[in-house]
């Protein structure tokens, strides 16, 4: 929002007023201003509010944002927000001071806004290549890994019964040939037993 240019709009106000063939009084008592603050107007004396220069727009049977742009409220380059600021500037059901206190907002907004689109973006970071894994070669896979121990483990309780059968056959196998040894020891026990009492009786 420019400064008020009181200068230019008073210079405009004449000019259109004299384009409507309206004097000085005629075109006060349609807006509803008194005779000189008119006059002061138009000189650049005084200051109008957004509610005269409305009042004064109707009267001349102009927009009142023409008004606006020549008093510098307005941008005439900024058309955008326009619509927003006569709004504001229309509205009966605020004053003078809570409009401006608007528009100032409204303009902070507006400035925040631009600047953020004016910024320049960082560039992005490329993401991060995958991290390449070595292949396992085939049967090496976690599942494998348990697989193989559970293998091995079948295998080693295999190796122990497999002993322990063997040395049953072993110990089996050494009774089996200690049997006759004793047997033949018995027998040979029995004839010396036989022989002595045959010598015994003999001797009788």
């Amino acid at each position: 929002m420019g400064t008020l240019n009181v200068g230019n709009l008073g210079e405009y106000l004449r000019e259109q007023r004299r384009n409507a063939q309206l004097s000085l009084r005629q075109l006060a008592d349609a807006a509803g201003v008194s005779n000189p603050y008119l006059s002061q107007i138009e000189r650049g004396l005084r200051k109008p509010s957004a509610d005269i220069l409305q009042q004064l727009a109707k009267a001349l049977r102009i927009s009142a944002e023409t008004l606006y742009v020549q008093a510098g409220i307005l941008d005439e380059r900024d058309r955008d927000g326009i619509e927003v600021r006569t709004a504001i500037l229309t509205d009966a059901a605020i004053n003078e001071k809570q409009k401006q206190v608007l528009l100032q907002i409204y303009e902070s907004f507006r400035r925040e806004n631009a600047a953020a689109a004016d910024a320049v973006p960082v560039p992005a970071r490329p993401p991060a290549p995958p991290r390449r894994t070595a292949a396992r070669p085939a049967g090496q896979g976690p599942g494998a890994g348990r697989a193989g121990q559970k293998k091995a483990a079948a295998k080693k309780a295999a190796a122990k019964v497999a002993d322990a059968v063997a040395e049953t056959v072993v110990a089996r196998s050494r009774a089996l040939k200690a049997i006759p040894a004793r047997e033949k020891q018995h027998n040979q026990d029995e004839r010396v037993i036989k022989r002595r009492e045959g010598d015994d009786v003999v001797g009788a």
